[in-house]
């Protein structure tokens, strides 16, 4: 629906541009006879034809142009397409209808009251009639300037410094408001007193035909506030979309690999109470069969309940603990209120999970990853997801930093987080794990979880996927086995992990390249059009230019300039307001979006921006060109 509004209104824009070059032509039908009515049934028919073509023709591509699409999405992913087959969605199809009548609607209810309102003497002059162009005052301008930059200002150090205090999706309508206020007073106040700024410097005004160029672009941003600020914002928006999904498909792509070096991972809590409260704050009642089966090992619990565990290969089974004592706030120690204050949200309830340093170090074998060593009275912190470590390490950093684990004292062996995790994960998902030596006196009631890491027992694909079904499909035996006793076992799958994160990175990627073409097309559209009517309208201007000596290359020259700083302008303020959207996404997108691959994405996006916004530039300054050359 927002895409429709937004190419309703270019569609409406398109057609007032097209209404206003027939001026002259109404003016002789009307001269011959011909009554408003008639005028405006000639454009509802034209309308009509051109709608139904239209359709038909965007409904054709769309349909293959749709599948086209989602085979590149698949091999970006390096998806397997055995399963592709060709898609039709009828729901689709008539959205489609439905959203482009409306807007037909409309173009159609406008041009008849445009017609309503025309007067033949209007039509007639309407070559000669110029713009109106208000004259602003250099010095208000200057102070709209000045206010919407520090609004622009306060609006980006919202959404980078002030990200983490952002923990709910009311509190970032605040910063895209000023953000939007802001661009609007920019364009606002720059026609107001750029122009009066450049006039002081006479070297650069008097040359060539600047004054001449300059005062057009003035005219030109004068005249389009509204629309340069809807154009720089879309193509911010497109810009920001673009670099950081693009992002994301190569973040996931690299920490899948990395993230599910087995495949499977299982854990099952360890020693219930007779009630809990669960993950949601509800109590919980336990049976005895629950309970009796919370003190045993995960692959007991397996083979008891039917699984033959040759299916299964490299199986590492450890213990993991908490310390109701050893929270997060307790971690954070003096540095609570301070990391609290600037990350509200986090729970600092909850408790760290610890493990002995030997069961580790058999996972990070399996996962051949670094394995630790600890004196009896040194503790590690092992973490992966970005913005924990950053405020770990504002602990950690202090030296030593002692901690109280299961009633001793042990101090941390580096001053930083180091790099490790245990369950397997789309991403760098892991917030915090303590490794404590052997000797740790952590007691049976510490235990939080078993947790067992293996590979499947196989050696192709398909049998791979048989031993996965035994521990995904709900009419699996073990399953049925499991559930039939109340006995909750979860896990993670590595094939799981590669369809979920393939599967939102493909969505993501499909609804960005999408919106992005959409958006610099709607732009880059917008200011052509602007354009051509602006060369139309001041050909005569041109025609004086040649009468007081101006060659058709110092014309062309002008020409040229102003299509560039008209077409840079809103692209310049949205590549700043990108900088900031960018770095706010990564914050709100981690960790499945790093900064580690977002040189390249931005790349990729400043080349699809310079084809499409290029190639519209170009078509505009040629059709200029043409419009304003000397008729022989």
């Amino acid at each position: 629906m927002f895409v429709a509004i937004v190419l309703g209104l270019l569609i409406v824009y398109a057609n007032n541009f097209l209404i206003n070059r027939r001026k002259k032509e109404f003016a002789i039908y009307m001269t011959l006879g011909m009554g408003k009515r008639q005028i405006s049934k000639i454009i509802l028919l034209e309308t009509i034809f051109v709608g139904i073509i239209s359709l038909l023709v965007g409904i054709i591509v769309g349909i293959f142009a749709s599948q086209f699409m989602s085979v590149i999405v698949a091999k970006m992913f390096e998806v397997r397409m055995k399963e592709f087959k060709f898609v039709f969605s009828m729901s689709a199809c008539f959205k489609t209808c439905i959203y482009f009548a409306v807007m037909y609607f409309a173009v159609m209810l406008f041009n008849t009251l445009t017609v309503s309102r025309y007067k033949l003497i209007n039509l007639l002059n309407a070559s000669k009639k110029n713009e109106k162009i208000k004259i602003k005052n250099p010095f208000i301008a200057a102070v709209v300037f000045v206010i919407g930059v520090v609004i622009l200002g306060f609006a980006y150090y919202k959404v980078t410094a002030g990200a983490y205090s952002i923990d709910t999706d009311e509190k970032i309508i605040p910063p895209f408001i000023m953000g939007i206020v802001g661009t609007i007073a920019i364009f606002w106040s720059l026609s107001g007193f750029i122009l009066q700024v450049i006039k002081m410097i006479k070297k650069v005004y008097l040359k060539d035909t600047n004054m001449f160029v300059l005062r057009q672009i003035n005219n030109k941003i004068n005249t389009t506030v509204i629309s340069m600020s809807v154009i720089c914002i879309m193509l911010f928006i497109t810009i920001t979309i673009l670099s950081i999904s693009l992002s994301v498909k190569s973040t996931l792509e690299k920490e899948m690999l990395e993230m599910s070096p087995v495949d499977l991972n299982l854990y099952k809590e360890a020693y219930l109470p007779e009630t809990y409260k669960n993950v949601y704050g509800k109590d919980v009642t336990t049976t005895q069969a629950q309970r009796e089966d919370s003190k045993v090992p995960i692959s007991d619990t397996l083979k008891s309940n039917g699984l033959d565990m040759n299916v299964l290969k490299d199986i590492t089974e450890v213990k993991i603990y908490t310390d109701s004592n050893l929270t997060w706030q307790t971690f954070f120690g003096n540095k609570y209120d301070e990391i609290k204050e600037m990350f509200p949200g986090l729970k600092y309830s909850k408790a760290e999970e610890i493990i002995k340093v030997s069961d580790y170090n058999k996972i990070a074998k399996l996962y051949k990853i670094p394995e630790y060593e600890l004196k009896e009275d040194e503790y590690i912190v092992l973490c992966n997801f970005d913005s924990q470590i950053k405020i770990r390490n504002k602990v950690l950093e202090q030296g030593n930093y002692p901690l109280e684990i299961a009633g001793k004292i042990y101090k941390s062996k580096y001053s930083e987080c180091k790099d490790g995790f245990i369950e397997m994960s789309v991403s760098h998902a892991n917030t915090g794990i303590i490794l404590v030596p052997d000797s740790c006196p952590l007691l049976e009631e510490m235990q939080e979880k078993f947790f067992l890491a293996a590979n499947y027992n196989a050696n192709s694909d398909e049998e791979k996927q048989r031993i996965e079904e035994i521990f995904t499909e709900s009419n699996s035996n073990l399953i049925e086995n499991l559930n039939k006793d109340g006995i909750e076992i979860d896990g993670m799958t590595k094939i799981t992990i590669f369809e979920s994160g393939l599967g939102l990175a493909a969505i993501i990627i499909f609804i960005a390249i999408y919106l992005g073409v959409i958006f610099i097309i709607a732009s880059a559209a917008i200011l052509a059009l602007k354009q051509l009517t602006e060369s139309s309208d001041n050909k005569e201007r041109y025609g004086i230019l040649r009468k007081i000596g101006c060659d058709e290359k110092i014309i062309n020259k002008s020409l040229f300039v102003q299509v560039s700083i008209f077409f840079a302008i809103p692209l310049i303020l949205a590549s700043i307001h990108s900088i900031f959207g960018v770095k706010f996404a990564l914050i709100l997108l981690s960790p499945i979006a790093s900064s580690k691959e977002l040189l390249p994405s931005i790349i990729i996006t400043a080349i699809v921006i310079c084809v499409i916004y290029g190639a519209y530039f170009i078509a505009t300054y040629f059709g200029s060109k043409n419009i304003i050359k000397e008729e022989r």
